[in-house]
């Protein structure tokens, strides 16, 4: 199938309009919706693991064009492509352990005060999905990246607004894991900014998917704000991933973990750690850091928009009137951006928020001085809200002080290791309160991020023929049912 098939929609600025592609797009995805839908887990997990082969299969087609456009480089891509087929197989088994429907059961009670009747609840998909790619994942943020793959296991079509950093690499995934799917219309794909007014407020579009900027972000919940009927919008906007390095932890070892994290991808990460907070009393912390931060080398960011922005981020720190604690070289391309670290005392850090918090996206970061782990928790409940917050140290009892402060600061906390780096799995949590992201009880990686796209449904006093076969009683699903508040497995 090529960029033809359909799903796949002119982008703006050829035959059709931006809000005729998007119309038509979605029509067609909603069209294909109760197919889909019918088609139950068992029949939804046998298309998403052949869309995880499909896109293994075609591998060697897909990274030279994605190298083109993001400049990311072989082993990178290479990577991401496994990765997005390892989500694409997660979802499967998730859709084969059904735990994700809640399937209950509460039998009548007459003897209960109020007698109670027999009401049977289970998730249902909400229907459409709008999916805006990131920049900076070509494929596993991207086309058939989580918010696709989620929404696809839920059993809802999506939409997805390409991003403009990558058309053909969009192009082209689209065309692979159509193949996969019993309806190309499953996935349609438009391009374009003037497409992203259109797909959020189309009536048909039951909810949105996000990873961008703040700006973006704020763009699109107003959008929503003027919908007839608002919906829900789950975005990841930003965040600056504070690291506590305490004094037990070892400098060389800090110092190489954080250069090599800070720098991956070019600093293109969301999990990027923008904030270390080190030792004022152990100026050897600095030192290795400067030294690894030295040795390293930028390059060319994703697109000039990006880079112009890590720029004016860079310009903005020195303008708070910090000094500079290390730079790594730019490397040879004409338009590559250096690594640059900054540095400051926790007291002139204080002073200066929110504005030192804001996220620079890129490989930059601010390196604080404290003088006592007593004086950090007052700071650390000034940061805006962040995906992760990192402790390094050799003692745990050294931290006891700092994790009630972390839980309400971050949704995932790491201990003796680095934020870049999302794993694909049950327990992963890729959220954390505004502006990580719109909502800190979702997350964007990981089994649960299905839950964005379903909806509870309660049947009271149904007729037993007319209940979805996961909700009757003799299980003929053999799903996961919550029976008179007793969990039961088959």
């Amino acid at each position: 199938m090529g960029a033809g098939d359909a799903g796949t929609v002119t982008p703006a600025g050829g035959a059709a309009t931006a809000a005729e592609a998007v119309r038509e797009a979605v029509e067609r995805a909603a069209a294909a919706w109760e197919a889909w839908r019918a088609a139950g887990p068992a029949g939804r997990a046998r298309a998403l693991e052949a869309a995880a082969e499909a896109l293994l299969d075609h591998t060697e087609e897909l990274w030279p064009v994605a190298d083109a456009e993001t400049h990311l480089g072989e082993t990178r891509l290479r990577g991401e492509i496994a990765r997005t087929a390892a989500q694409l197989r997660l979802f499967a088994g998730v859709l084969r352990d059904g735990g994700y429907l809640e399937a209950t059961i509460d039998h009548p009670d007459p003897e209960a005060t109020p007698p109670r009747p027999d009401v049977r609840r289970m998730n249902h998909p909400i229907g459409v999905v709008a999916v805006f790619a990131a920049s900076n994942f070509p494929f596993a943020f991207s086309v058939a990246g989580g918010d696709t793959a989620s929404a696809l296991a839920a059993g809802c079509p999506v939409v997805v607004k390409a991003h403009e950093g990558h058309p053909k690499t969009s192009e082209l995934t689209a065309s692979v894991v159509r193949q996969a799917l019993p309806d190309p219309a499953l996935l349609g794909l438009v391009h374009g900014f003037e497409a992203g007014e259109p797909l959020v407020t189309h009536p048909r579009v039951a909810a949105v998917g996000f990873t961008g900027s703040l700006a973006g972000g704020k763009a699109i919940q107003a959008l929503i704000r003027r919908r007839p009927d608002p919906i829900p919008f789950y975005g990841e906007l930003g965040s600056v991933n504070p690291v506590i390095v305490l004094p037990s932890a070892d400098p060389a070892a800090v110092a190489e973990g954080f250069a090599a994290s800070l720098t991956l991808g070019v600093g293109q990460f969301c999990t990027n750690p923008g904030l270390v907070f080190v030792p004022a009393g152990r100026p050897e912390f600095e030192r290795a850091i400067a030294d690894a931060v030295a040795k390293t080398t930028g390059g060319r960011m994703l697109t000039a928009k990006i880079r112009d922005g890590y720029l004016r981020g860079v310009d903005r720190i020195a303008g708070a009137g910090l000094a500079v604690l290390a730079r790594g070289r730019a490397g040879s391309a004409p338009d590559a951006v250096a690594p640059q670290v900054f540095v400051t005392d926790l007291d002139a850090f204080a002073a200066g928020l929110p504005a030192l918090a804001e996220e620079c996206f890129g490989p930059a970061s601010i390196v604080v001085r404290y003088g006592d782990p007593a004086e950090l928790p007052a700071v650390l409940r000034r940061l805006p809200g962040s995906l992760t917050a990192t402790v390094h140290a050799a003692s745990p009892g050294e931290a006891g002080g700092l994790v009630p402060v972390l839980e309400r600061l971050a949704g995932r906390l790491i201990w003796n290791g680095w934020p870049t780096g999302v794993a694909v799995c049950w327990a992963m949590h890729h959220g954390g309160p505004w502006p990580a992201t719109t909502s800190a009880a979702h997350t964007s990686v990981g089994a649960a991020s299905i839950k964005r796209w379903l909806v509870p449904v309660a049947y009271q006093d149904w007729p037993a023929e007319l209940l979805p076969p996961e909700v009757r009683d003799g299980n003929p699903l053999g799903v996961p049912q919550r029976v008179n508040g007793r969990l039961v497995r088959p």
